[in-house]
């Protein structure tokens, strides 16, 4: 991928438009990658750094409306390595793990995520990796489904979205900090959609990974 004058990457070239492209609900073009506005980056230092994440903060300014003096600020971005979210599916069952999320103050069901850090590996040897981390599955066929990012407002953090089958079992081998802190579940494909209506499932990326997944075994 290129970068840009700003230090960028370049946008990727727009996709060719949905079926409901010319329905009533399109009443908007999408701009072409040339004419999206974008800061530009004046600056850059790391403001906190531990083994899990970088907190950077930027100097940036942002375009003007009418292509005005362009206006000065700073951007806080939160870099973190590639991850992946995997849905580990039985033929009968979806299989979660739970634990208490600390920013949030809350209990959060969600399919196995995470990155590997420190460490070069592809997207499926991450999403391995986790699996057998935090539910000790071996999958004998991963699916890959979609890149995506958790949350582009204040994070780089990209990942890919998994399906997992084949399953065969064993002893789950969580990291140091999440030993005695992950709870396993096994519900069926209703059974998750209704957690997601109760509310009782409400990671963004577990329910972003599912939309996919759901494609495939559902339809």
């Amino acid at each position: 991928m290129t970068s840009s004058d700003d230090g960028f990457p370049e946008d990727p070239a727009p996709r060719e438009p949905t079926d409901h492209a010319d329905d009533d609900r399109s009443t908007t073009e999408r701009p072409a990658p040339g004419d999206r506005p974008r800061p530009r980056r004046l600056s850059s230092r790391v403001a906190y750094r531990n083994p899990w994440m970088t907190v950077r903060e930027d100097r940036i300014e942002r375009p003007a409306p009418g292509g005005g003096t362009p206006r000065p600020g700073i951007y806080a971005v939160v870099e973190k390595p590639h991850a992946a979210a995997v849905v580990p599916w039985d033929g009968t069952h979806l299989h979660l793990v739970g634990q208490f999320r600390y920013p949030l103050g809350a209990w959060s069901w969600e399919f196995p995520q995470g990155a590997v850090h420190g460490e070069d590996a592809t997207p499926e040897q991450i999403a391995r990796a986790e699996l057998r981390e935090e539910t000790g599955f071996e999958a004998g066929r991963m699916q890959r489904l979609a890149d995506l990012a958790f949350a582009p407002g204040m994070a780089d953090q990209t990942f890919t979205a998994w399906l997992a089958s084949d399953l065969r079992a064993g002893a789950a081998q969580p990291e140091p900090e999440e030993q005695g802190m992950i709870v396993p579940c096994a519900v069926t494909v209703e059974q998750f959609d209704a957690m997601v209506d109760a509310g009782e499932i409400v990671d963004a990326a577990t329910i972003a990974t599912w939309f996919f997944a759901r494609r495939v075994l559902v339809g």
